[in-house]
């Protein structure tokens, strides 16, 4: 099959984007299956153990190229096979150097398109939808307070510990310092998970941290 209109190559010579992306997965398939030292029956079991029966003539298919279609499940289930992930398999950033991301466009660097698919880019307006920024800013906050309890409360055992009242002072002053930053990281992060309720969504579970129990009062996932 061939694409119509892309760049200035003759058309004959342009394989039809669908046939590219499939073509990507099942060379990533045979690389990465290769490289685990599977045959392509090993992997048909390991995905049957997993529950989702594909048969080692499919791989085969798949892997020469002779597979009319690659369904996503397919993909999941490979993958996990694979002990890869599913965006691996489709952009198999470190292996191919470039990608056609969408019909009708120039290739482009592998890792650019990884990044536009899951939605890390954030120079592409429709990679991230308002809910994903939540929830990447939900992340991040959550990881500016784990690592502000963490830093204060090991300058709490630092002061305890301290040899001479300038030490202890010193810690005395740091573990303030980290108690404030922690303090704008909770109202940082309630404010995130309110909004996302207010988009209709549902906040993810918060990570507990080492210094976290039940009675501390950032514990509560609805009340940090």
């Amino acid at each position: 099959m061939t694409q119509h209109g892309f760049d200035d190559e003759d058309e004959d010579d342009v394989p039809e984007w669908v046939d590219q992306v499939m073509a990507t997965v099942a060379k990533e398939v045979r690389r990465r299956r290769k490289e685990l030292g599977m045959s392509a029956q090993e992997l048909a079991d390991a995905c049957e153990e997993i529950g989702h029966r594909i048969p080692r003539n499919v791989i085969a298919n798949m892997e020469s190229g002779r597979r009319a279609s690659l369904p996503l499940v397919d993909v999941m289930v490979l993958a996990e096979a694979l002990h890869t992930n599913p965006i691996c398999l489709i952009y198999p950033v470190g292996y191919v150097e470039r990608v056609q991301k969408l019909p009708l466009r120039d290739s482009e660097q592998t890792w650019g398109a990884m990044r536009w698919f899951t939605g890390a880019e954030p120079g592409e307006p429709l990679a991230l939808d308002r809910m994903l920024r939540l929830f990447h800013r939900h992340e991040s906050e959550q990881q500016a307070l784990n690592a502000a309890e963490s830093s204060e409360q090991h300058e709490a055992w630092k002061a305890k510990s301290a040899s001479n009242p300038t030490q202890r002072e010193e810690a005395l002053s740091a573990q303030a310092f980290y108690a404030e930053r922690a303090a704008l990281a909770k109202q940082r992060l309630r404010s995130v998970r309110a909004s996302i309720r207010e988009e209709g969504g549902t906040p993810p579970h918060l990570m507990r941290t080492r210094f976290m129990s039940p009675f501390d009062d950032g514990y509560e996932e609805e009340d940090i």
